[in-house]
């Protein structure tokens, strides 16, 4: 009795998925007619996109090793501790500084207003290859009278520090690969000429950056060594103080005679020649099968409300 109602509800559901296959069948060029235009609309949108090229470098920390001020006063940096003066390996950990430094509010703001980037980050939404130009957005910007045409409450204004920054980091890209340490920045942009420019300026700020940074620290640091020489008399004390100068003056020296302090090119950026995005054959097909699952869904709910109706 089982198995006779089991092989009962069995022959009711391949009936069921007979009639909806049927039904599908039956509308096919629904389906297709639908697919088609939602594919014609995606190619449509598609083609208006502007093209955007990815300059990308790939850059090894200089830092990285431990060879530096801490391997040479290993032994003294119980004393140096004492004396207020920190030379542990902190030396390792500067390219992930560096990389937190790239991404910040702070050092990205500096850097667009230092080389007048704003108009070309903020209002540019295209790119004319032949003429080499870069196409303005003219609700953002009035190239007429060259100044910005942002309305907020019916006043003209400038864009903001933080909208500057976000415009920034949608064309930035920072990766450190965990395995081999090596750091990946991209930009990418509408030009693949300022694209690659750009990339090769931000490197040389960050590492001018950590640089003149590294350069403050250490003669903070010297400077803090040489008053504790002057309040103690034991002559141990002022001979290790004096042997941590020395290596804090050879680390500055180092500093100011490494342009590349952060980080040090392994792969240089190149001007791209193929687009990055967008990628129109898949924003069609994707669009396309969107469609097609959209006009399957009127047709099964169409039917459902038929049966349910008759």
């Amino acid at each position: 009795m089982k198995t006779n109602r089991k092989t009962l509800e069995e022959r009711t559901d391949e009936i069921a998925l007979g009639k909806l296959f049927v039904v599908v069948w039956e509308q096919k060029i629904t389906v297709i007619v639908v697919s088609l235009i939602f594919a014609f609309a995606a190619s449509i949108y598609a083609i208006s996109i502007p093209n955007q090229y990815t300059a990308t470098v790939v850059l090894a920390p200089s830092q990285s090793e431990s060879g530096g001020l801490s391997g040479a006063l290993g032994q003294l940096g119980g004393l140096a501790s004492l004396a207020g003066v920190n030379i542990g390996s902190n030396e390792s950990s500067e390219a992930q500084i560096a990389q937190q430094i790239m991404i910040s509010w702070d050092f990205i703001d500096k850097f667009i207003r230092k080389n007048k980037l704003e108009k070309e980050i903020y209002a540019v939404d295209g790119w004319d290859s032949e003429s080499n130009l870069l196409v303005l957005n003219e609700r953002l910007y009035d190239v007429a009278n060259k100044s910005w045409a942002i309305k907020d409450n019916d006043i003209l204004r400038a864009p903001t520090s933080w909208e500057l920054y976000k415009a920034f980091r949608e064309m930035l890209n920072v990766v450190e690969d965990k395995k081999t340490g090596l750091v990946s920045v991209s930009i990418e942009y509408y030009s693949p000429l300022l694209a690659k420019a750009w990339l090769d300026m931000y490197l040389k700020s960050i590492n001018i950056h950590m640089q003149q940074r590294q350069i403050v620290k250490v003669t903070r640091n010297i400077a803090y060594l040489e008053k504790q020489i002057e309040k103690t008399s034991i002559a141990e004390m002022q001979g290790v103080f004096y042997t941590i100068i020395e290596g804090q003056i050879k680390s500055k020296m180092l500093a100011e005679a490494s342009p590349d302090y952060a980080f040090a090119t392994v792969n240089p950026s190149m001007v791209p020649e193929e687009k990055s995005q967008p990628q129109r054959a898949l924003l069609v097909i994707l669009c396309a099968i969107f469609g097609a699952i959209l006009s399957l869904a009127w047709v099964l709910i169409k039917y459902s409300l038929e049966v349910r109706s008759s």
